[in-house]
């Protein structure tokens, strides 16, 4: 079937840099959002200039089952994006974060089934749904946490164990996604990601950790850290899961019905103190973070294993944590006006 790619939340941050690259490669793009999302018209804004006609834009939520259904019978590749974001607040409402990400996810898998032709879905999971992974040995330096043991990272084999609504609601779809491929031979592929960042990012104390601390030091705005700051995460510029998505589309035929582990891996980790030392010493930012507790479910060490991705989508990051940052910091000082 020849048809547009939709991309549900096509006004967040990925959606938006998806939309972008896929129209400039001549690709037709339903962009779906409810625009809920802070800086979502700005994306908005910005897509129907850089990419004209080949950007189509339709105001829906994916928990609107019907309208759903009529946009996904005209696409022949779906990028389900659209979701409640943050654990903090699925914590405070978990019944919103229930209706967004799990049965927004159903209605979009129920759409696909029905509408006659079977359209490639590739759906972005996360790492919480591994949970705590309290039985993984940590140690504890100077600025970070460190697996004990030898390791490449966390891989698709581990044990799932849903923490926080959040985990809950997207591991509900993660497993959905997955059984729809083998019930339903749909072709889907789940990506379990790790930290996302890059352009467009309005990070925030919930959600979008990197951009969120860049934003606050060149506004001048007070940070906080949850828990002792050491945390460390595989970090993965947007750009690189751009091109991970290109490459599952391309590659279905191989992946479809697979769930592969997306982020930085090995090389591209980082942790919150670390990135503070980054905004005073390489940028010269007076940064003082106030402290606070430990966030529920927050892990102290997550790092991708993401050999299954590069044997199986011939992928693997192209740019390193220190190129990306530079990027999202020379992107926030020149839109500081979004902020």
């Amino acid at each position: 079937m020849k048809g547009p790619v939709l991309v549900t939340g096509g006004a967040g941050f990925i959606g938006s840099n998806l939309a972008a690259d896929l129209a400039a490669r001549g690709e037709r793009v339903i962009v779906f959002d409810n625009l809920s999302r802070r800086g979502t018209r700005a994306n908005l804004e910005w897509l129907r200039a850089e990419c004209g006609s080949r950007i189509e834009f339709i105001r829906g939520d994916c928990r609107d089952a019907r309208l759903l259904r009529r946009v996904v019978s005209r696409a022949r590749t779906i990028v389900h994006l659209a979701a409640q974001v943050a654990v903090t607040t699925s914590v405070i409402d978990p019944r919103s974060d229930f209706e967004a990400n799990a049965l927004g996810s159903f209605n979009l898998l129920e759409a696909a089934r029905l509408c006659g032709h079977s359209p490639v879905i590739l759906f972005t999971s996360t790492n919480k749904v591994y949970g705590g992974m309290e039985d993984l040995r940590v140690r504890e330096l100077r600025s970070r946490y460190r697996f004990a043991g030898a390791t490449r990272g966390v891989g698709e084999d581990r044990p799932l164990d849903f923490y926080s609504p959040y985990g809950c609601s997207k591991g509900a779809a993660d497993q959905y996604v997955r059984d729809y491929a083998r019930i339903y031979n749909l072709p889907t592929v789940v990506f379990r990601m790790s930290c996302i960042y890059g352009p467009r990012q309005m990070g925030n104390e919930d959600q979008g950790w990197v951009a969120h601390f860049l934003i606050s030091a060149v506004k001048g705005r007070p940070l906080t850290i949850y828990g002792n700051g050491k945390q460390v995460r595989d970090v993965l510029y947007v750009g690189d899961l751009i091109r991970a998505f290109r490459a599952a589309i391309r590659r279905i035929a191989v992946v479809r019905g697979g769930v592969y582990n997306i982020g930085g891996g090995p090389r591209n980790t980082l942790s919150l103190l670390e990135l503070i030392g980054i905004l005073r010493e390489r940028y010269g930012y007076r940064v003082d973070p106030s402290r606070a507790a430990w966030r529920p479910g927050d892990q102290p060490i997550y790092v991708s294993d993401i050999r299954a991705a590069k044997r199986d989508l011939g992928w693997e990051p192209a740019v390193t944590r220190d190129e990306g940052i530079d990027t999202l910091h020379h992107w926030v000082l020149a839109h500081r006006e979004l902020f």
